[in-house]
């Protein structure tokens, strides 16, 4: 669920793509091919999409981390255990800016000589200096709420680059989704209702696409699930021609100019988005075939990693459940190794970042990293047991940013204990 990829229908292609420019590999592509305009009926004048079989590409991604010959852990060249020793506090996340670099760039190799926009989920990680850095690279924004609308604003994303999903949206932040002009997904009749409303308030016309419910089965745990018919996200494609009859009755407040479907995350089998991408194409063939100019196909969903670095494009399953956890420097010759547990200390069963891992026995201080933490971690990160997100102990931490001249900078203050009352100053 950390990225999109927006993607103009041209008369030469109709690419598909999930991506996510920290993690993932790109997907399939698709081709429309063009009917002769000399034909005067609107069916025929309408490109028509078709799948298309390009050939397979693998693709290796250099990754940032790597163990040297002296047996400590190096991130971008520069040893982790230096960083601990400069870091305000432990633990902490640590970013490598060259390698977002380098996936952004590997998704824009991918889509090369496509009109394509390469969307990120600011929900995914929500850090001012990492969204300042994607906006740089060239991307675009896919937004859940007003306030992620408003930092992607703040930030400098292109309004007519960002994408405004979710099956909540409220009337006040369509109101400001409809003044920036971004695209805004149509997700259930409550939605649609609130978009007009927003539309006829504001002034403008929206740029509108129908979120399509493909009931394809990710085959990921049923929790980041987004694409199946029972989902709470979506139209069914059974009431798809009731939203293209209220859609017709508002011409002044919609523009239809897409479709969008959403799949899910961690998804490790590229052939599940390619079933969804066909029958989506079905769907923009149904929607033209009733006069409207479908220019956008919207394709969202997470693409699993690798986390034992072994150079697979795809993880298997057991890559997605087994982090990868590893000592930062080297343990002493004589370090036993053993079986451990390696929990945290919030009140809470489910608490641990691995169990049964075998391990060097650590000596006291030693530094432990764990890779790849994946979409969500910083951002729905709480307080819980008032453990601010920045102390020793608790989930979420300072976070430092390794530059391309190997360089450590903190790109995020940490919380204070009077940072919570603060909530509380005057009541």
């Amino acid at each position: 669920m950390a990225a999109s990829n927006l993607v103009a229908l041209t008369p030469t292609t109709l690419p598909m793509k999930s991506s996510n420019p920290f993690f993932g590999n790109p997907v399939s592509a698709f081709k429309i091919e063009p009917i002769s305009r000399s034909l005067t009926s609107l069916q025929a004048c309408v490109p028509r999409a078709v799948l298309s079989s390009p050939e397979p590409k693998t693709q290796n991604f250099q990754h940032c981390f790597t163990k040297s010959e002296d047996g400590f852990l190096r991130c971008e060249e520069v040893k982790v255990e230096e960083v601990m020793q400069v870091a305000e506090k432990r633990p902490f996340y640590l970013y490598s800016k060259p390698q977002i670099t380098r996936n952004v760039e590997a998704y824009k190799e991918a889509l090369e000589g496509l009109n394509s926009i390469i969307g990120y989920a600011i929900k995914a990680n929500n850090n001012l200096k990492i969204l300042e850095h994607l906006q740089k690279l060239g991307c675009g924004a896919v937004l859940v709420s007003g306030n992620e609308l408003k930092l992607a604003l703040h930030v400098g994303f292109d309004p007519t680059r960002c994408v405004f999903n979710g099956n909540g949206k409220i009337l006040e932040d369509l109101i400001l989704a409809a003044e920036a002009g971004v695209f805004v997904n149509i997700d259930s009749e409550f939605d649609l209702e609130n978009i007009v409303a927003s539309a006829k308030i504001v002034g403008k016309k929206v740029n509108a696409l129908l979120r399509i419910n493909p009931d394809v089965d990710p085959q990921v745990h049923p929790y980041v699930a987004t694409g199946n018919k029972n989902s709470k996200f979506g139209i069914r494609n059974e009431k798809l021609q009731w939203f293209l009859d209220a859609v017709k009755a508002h011409p002044n407040e919609l523009k239809l100019v897409g479709v969008h479907c959403h799949l899910g995350s961690t998804i490790t089998k590229v052939d599940i988005f390619k079933d969804a991408a066909g029958l989506m194409v079905n769907y923009i063939d149904q929607i033209r075939d009733q006069g409207f100019e479908i220019d956008y196909l919207n394709i969202g969903g997470g693409l699993g990693i690798d986390y034992y670095h072994t150079g697979a494009v795809l993880p298997t399953p057991r890559d997605l459940i087994d982090t990868h956890i590893e000592l930062v420097s080297p343990p002493p010759p004589d370090a036993e190794t053993s079986t451990f547990d390696v929990v945290g200390p919030v009140c809470e069963s489910a608490d641990f970042l691995g169990k049964d891992r075998e391990l060097p026995t650590p000596t006291k201080g030693a530094g432990l990293v764990v890779h790849d933490a994946g979409a969500y971690c910083m951002s729905m990160a709480s307080t819980y047991n008032l453990k601010m997100r920045h102390l020793n102990t608790g989930f979420v931490f300072v976070l430092e940013l390794i530059d391309d001249d190997g360089s450590v900078s903190k790109i995020r203050h940490g919380e204070t204990f009077d940072d919570h009352l603060m909530f509380f100053e005057g009541l």
